[in-house]
């Protein structure tokens, strides 16, 4: 277990959170690390939540927090949000799993079709890692290749095929020649594996012309605002840019809206930027805070799943949890909501506020950090030695992807998560991401929070 190294914060965070300290003692003997996913785990121990409501969530302690994690993205609409509790409690009365085909099935798809129009036939899945899964398989039955392109700094889930590459360190050299994901050694991924990955520098287009040209890959996937969730964005010119690109050059077009769906418009990143790809993971909002997954796209490619098919070769899909009625039942309920407009506008203008009002607490306490962002979404960059935003519209180091999503010294993230949840606020490491729910007494407690914990931070010697 790494040691802990901001001693007045880890002596505040365990008087403030003792019942926490015992749950964790008891799950170290269960889990590795003690907890059941790697962002959970915080040192010097997580802290424990027994209900959630809202923009709000309650810890063992009884303690209120206002939380920016809403369900690891999925919660567009808050914790608890009544149309889906309703939901999901008539659905549990009826069945919870029949082993059959059901009509919520064809709701929750029919649902889905009317705000992703690219989405022509799909198949649920149980989670997102699994509908990137399906998308390499389905594109390399579908165009008979096996590469695939992916980008630096771009998460699809953590099976072997995508997850190499997918933090840093990075490769610097944008002018070099594109090779196999062997350059991103990843334990328990096999050579054979890493060859059919080809791993490519974001916002690059004629890097991407180059890797198709001398890979002949399959597919091309990519976060659909930028890697980590738009650490490192990507804007509608560029991605219109690889739209053309790989329609030129026969390549199938990924968008993984496992995040960006249904968040950042209810039509995805596809719908704010009116681009369709070839094919769309799902997951996470689609499901309303349940779990599931979707991949959806073109009629012809889906085909691969089907027992009779142009290809010659049927991609095996079985899945015991696959279009699960109480999934189908908070997801057909969400997506009513999603589809008035009004969550994504409200997430997004709370985050543009907090944002906004973190920046000048910043400058105001000449802390060298700085927020930024798009849509629903806020990342915080420490050691920031730049300019400071003049508006919402901003991206630091020109969007370099070795400045923005680079490692920082772990003690620093950790100290800061604690540091915030003595404050009363609840960040998942550099980042944060925003409802429907938070409203403008969050922004005032969040910013409150941040300038009691810059203190804190400078008291242990982990901020100038």
């Amino acid at each position: 277990m790494p040691s802990v190294s901001f001693p007045k914060i880890e002596a505040a965070y365990r008087d403030r959170f003792p019942e926490s300290a015992k749950l964790y003692e008891t799950a170290r003997r269960l889990f590795p690390n003690g907890v059941t996913h790697d962002g959970r785990f915080l040192l010097p121990f997580p802290v424990y939540v027994n209900r959630a409501e809202g923009s709000r969530k309650w810890t063992a302690e009884g303690r209120e927090l206002v939380d920016y994690w809403v369900g690891h993205g999925s919660l567009l609409l808050g914790h608890s949000h009544p149309a889906v509790v309703e939901a999901v409690q008539r659905q549990a009365a009826l069945c919870t799993h029949p082993g059959a085909c059901h009509e919520l099935e064809i709701r929750w798809a029919e649902a889905v079709q009317r705000l992703f129009p690219s989405a022509e036939r799909m198949r649920f899945t149980n989670s997102g890692t699994e509908a990137t899964l399906m998308a390499v398989r389905v594109a390399r039955i579908a165009s008979g290749r096996k590469k695939v392109l992916k980008f630096a700094g771009h998460f699809h889930g953590w099976h072997d095929s995508l997850i190499p590459a997918a933090d840093g360190p990075y490769q610097s050299d944008s002018n070099a020649a594109p090779d196999a994901g062997r350059d991103y050694p990843t334990p328990g991924v096999t050579e054979g594996t890493l060859s059919d990955l080809v791993v490519i520098p974001p916002n690059d287009l004629a890097a991407v012309a180059r890797a198709i040209d001398k890979h002949q890959p399959a597919c091309l996937i990519l976060e659909a605002t930028g890697g980590h969730w738009g650490t490192v964005p990507m804007r509608g010119e560029f991605l219109r840019g690889l739209r053309q690109l790989t329609r030129d050059k026969n390549v199938i077009l990924i968008f993984d809206e496992v995040i960006t769906g249904f968040r950042v418009h209810p039509g995805g990143s596809q719908g704010h930027y009116e681009i369709t790809p070839d094919l769309t993971s799902l997951a996470k909002i689609l499901a309303g805070g349940l779990p599931g997954g979707c991949l959806a796209g073109r009629a012809d490619l889906m085909q691969a799943i089907e027992f009779d098919n142009p290809f010659g070769r049927k991609m095996k899909h079985p899945g015991t949890y696959n279009a699960n009625p109480l999934s189908a039942a908070a997801g057909v309920a969400a997506l009513a909501v999603v589809a008035t407009g009004e969550p994504c506008r409200q997430a997004n203008a709370v985050a543009a506020q907090l944002r906004h009002e973190l920046n000048q607490l910043f400058a105001r306490k000449s802390a060298n950090w700085v927020a930024y962002g798009e849509f629903s979404g806020i990342k915080f960059l420490p050691e920031y030695d730049g300019p400071r935003p003049d508006g919402d519209d901003f991206i630091p180091y020109g969007g370099s992807l070795e400045k923005l999503d680079r490692k920082f010294d772990p003690s620093l993230s950790h100290a800061f998560r604690c540091a915030m949840l003595l404050g009363g606020v609840d960040v998942f490491g550099l980042g944060a991401m925003t409802s429907s729910a938070h409203s403008a007494r969050d922004v005032d407690q969040t910013v409150a929070a941040m300038d009691r914990a810059i203190d804190l931070l400078r008291a242990d010697k982990l901020l100038r």
